[in-house]
């Protein structure tokens, strides 16, 4: 292999413009005010805000299941015993609907109008050399198919070797001690629309990696592009770094496709080997000493590339991050995403024992690097080695712009690909050079509406998530763990039930009222204030002191909209009041925690009373990181808050100034009908314009 040629060594002019270019895009970041507060020489232990519990949802309805498959050799690392491990869906762009579904253990499949057959069996026809039993991502991962397959009958496929297919020459030198081939194939179809492949295949490219993770993860065509653009027909390729970045600046070195997008013409032949073109406005042809065939740089495992079909046709990209980050790129040519020197907005530290990511430096506009347009953390639980799997991974998906579901018009949708976590993000607010765009996490309803989660549909705590879309821009999802496929068939918005249209209002005065101990309570205008902290009552854990509003019937649906303010001196941190629903006793009824402190399990959160202690019942509590919703008062402000209880499906959400998004949210049966309230545990504060309207409860 030639001399490493770094970004740092480039041409002066291609210098030049990388240099402003990351001047201008580093200025523009905001980073996380933890990272900005933390010294340059210690890790940071929260990175960034954790996503913002969405109250839209999907609804989705099993579409197909794809047979159980086995990888060769036998596994014996578990995440790759799997039923099937399928991990993405397309529609060949022939205009007959088919759907297709490569399964890493061999099978490509096809699904026409709900029926599935195999149309390629890559691994029986690549054997004893197919190699899918070690590594998360070997095996057949993926097939593209030329834009004009209805005429041409050309598709592509990315598979792994090793054995004698080691022995096989490379595109370019391999890394040393190489373990698997990730080998792109070109298969040409004698009858484009025939169920069954059967033509010839020519190898396109095959890259030798000396790990077995992070190889070749997709191939794909850009299917925004018209005939006859640049774009058109060009073949682009998620190299990654082999495992290899985490130690060595490899990915930063323009010499070899480790670490890189590469991209090509798959017709053409003054590509290097001659199995392939050039596009000649790729962002080094012609470099001296720099692959032609790189497009951006700088990446550890690029797991998902897509491209949205308005708003200038962006390229967005989920990169799967060492430590602690998952990153979504806004991809341009010529693009150094920073890795192995960075991870997503973050420094990284190579051989770091604490295995963290670092503030930025003073100087960083120098590099040029680019910086995700969002980005969630993993923070491992107390306990956990540092620098083991934590259990996530970010699947890249797509921004929607079908028609089926109005709701996420504009919205780039993604997973965990591990714990099956559903997130969008605006597409409007994932912009180079500025703060990063929020994310925000769906839920999931299944069929008959009834609110569940990927990990319950899939059957298994690791559910391997990935999304799918037809040519229409209609979503799939997919999961590793049970072999399914579903479509997304609407969305539904959590706790939007009609809560009824029975009144109450004017609550103001002790008579509206009955308190525990009224001598701890005044009454003023509309004004419900607890004026003196409760004392813990006997019997189970719950609420120290709150007083029930006896105005108007039970409800069984409810929503309650308040002001409210805590008395008690912010130096205080656990300070709270609470909001009472569901009020069948003294000892059975819901609440709503409202507190300055987020850290432990009897704040700011969803609890229900029933002759036991207060169980927490809300989405939002992470028991390993002892985190809940973000506080909900910090401050002697007013604030405006309404709780929501659907008492048919057991709804809760819990709005704070008027935010469109719930702060808390939880599905409980246990009471469907009773009273309102308002309280705290052993704090002071107060309530006014406290209205509840609600379906009067019969008998």
């Amino acid at each position: 292999m030639s001399t490493p040629k770094v970004v740092g060594e480039m041409s002066e002019s291609r210098r030049w413009l990388v240099a402003i270019a990351g001047a201008v895009l580093t200025a523009g970041l905001i980073a996380p005010t933890s990272a900005v507060a933390q010294a340059a020489d210690e890790p940071i232990q929260d990175p960034l805000p954790d996503p913002v519990q969405s109250g839209l949802g999907l609804t989705v309805e099993e579409f197909a299941q794809l047979p159980k498959t086995e990888p060769v050799p036998p596994p014996i690392d578990p995440r790759l015993m799997r039923h099937a491990r399928i991990n993405y869906l397309g529609e060949v762009p022939d205009g007959s609907g088919r759907l297709y579904v490569p399964d890493l253990n061999g099978k490509m499949y096809l699904i026409d109008h709900g029926t599935q057959h195999v149309y390629l069996d890559i691994g029986t026809l690549f054997a004893p050399d197919f190699f899918s039993g070690r590594g998360l991502g070997t095996g057949s991962g993926f097939m593209a198919f030329h834009p004009d397959f209805k005429r041409n009958g050309k598709l592509y496929t990315v598979h792994s070797e090793n054995g004698a297919g080691l022995a096989k020459p490379t595109t370019w030198p391999s890394q040393p001690t190489p373990i698997l081939h990730s080998v792109i194939t070109e298969w040409t179809a004698d009858d484009p629309a025939a169920d069954t492949f059967s033509g010839t295949h020519r190898e396109v490219v095959r890259i030798g990696f000396r790990g077995q993770v992070h190889a070749i993860q997709q191939i794909d065509f850009n299917p925004t592009a018209r005939k006859g653009s640049r774009d058109y027909g060009v073949l682009y390729i998620a190299s990654g770094d082999g495992g290899q970045g985490a130690s060595t600046t490899g990915p930063q070195e323009l010499d070899h496709p480790y670490g890189k997008l590469l991209r090509i013409d798959p017709l053409g032949t003054n590509g290097t080997g001659g199995q392939f073109g050039i596009p000649p406005d790729n962002p080094f042809a012609g470099d001296d000493g720099v692959l032609d065939e790189i497009y951006a740089i700088g990446m550890r495992d690029p797991h998902r590339f897509s491209w949205d079909s308005g708003a200038g046709n962006r390229m967005f990209l989920g990169h799967i991050g060492e430590h602690r980050i998952e990153s979504v790129y806004d991809v341009r040519p010529g693009d150094n995403f920073g890795w192995s020197e960075r991870e997503g907005p973050f420094a990284y530290k190579r051989g770091d024992p604490q295995c963290g990511v670092y503030p930025l430096p003073e100087d960083d506009e120098q590099y040029g690097y680019v910086y995700p347009v969002a980005a969630f953390d993993h923070n491992p639980p107390p306990g956990h080695p540092l620098c083991s799997d934590s259990g996530h991974a970010i699947s890249g998906g797509f921004v929607y712009r079908g028609h089926d579901l109005p709701d996420l018009r504009g919205k780039y949708v993604f997973t965990d690909l591990v714990d099956g976590r559903i997130f969008y993000t605006e597409a409007s607010e994932m912009r180079r050079g500025r703060p990063m765009a929020e994310i925000h996490e769906l839920m999931v309803y299944n069929a008959a509406g009834e609110r569940t989660t990927m990990q319950q549909l899939a059957g298994d705590a690791r559910v391997d998530l990935r999304f799918g879309s037809d040519r229409d821009g209609e979503l799939f999802l997919l999961a590793k763990a049970n072999g399914k496929v579903w479509t997304v068939t609407g969305t539904k918005r959590f706790a939007s039930c009609d809560v009824g249209h029975t009144r109450v209002s004017g609550t103001g005065g002790a008579r509206s009222w009955s308190p525990v101990t009224p001598e701890k309570w005044q009454f003023r205008g509309d004004q419900v204030i607890l004026a003196e902290a409760g004392v813990a009552p006997p019997g189970p854990r719950r609420p120290f002191e709150y007083a029930v509003l006896d105005k108007g019937p039970e409800l069984t649906s409810t929503r309650i909209d308040a002001e409210v303010r805590l008395d008690t001196p912010v130096e205080v941190t656990n300070r709270d009041v609470i909001i009472v629903f569901g009020y069948r006793s003294d000892t059975r009824y819901y609440y709503a925690h409202l507190s300055t402190d987020n850290t432990i399990y009897p704040h700011n959160g969803i609890f229900v009373v029933n002759d036991a202690d207060r169980l927490r019942i809300d989405d939002q509590w992470d028991e390993a990181l002892s985190r809940g919703a973000e506080p909900a008062i910090t401050d002697a402000d007013w604030h405006d808050v309404r709780v929501v209880h659907c008492a048919g499906s057991g709804e809760i959400a819990v709005y704070v100034d008027g935010a469109r998004e719930p702060l808390m949210t939880a599905v409980d049966p246990t009471f469907g009908s009773g009273r309102t309230g308002f309280g705290s545990f052993d704090n002071i504060g107060r309530a006014r314009e406290f209205r509840v309207t609600g379906t009067a409860a019969r008998g």
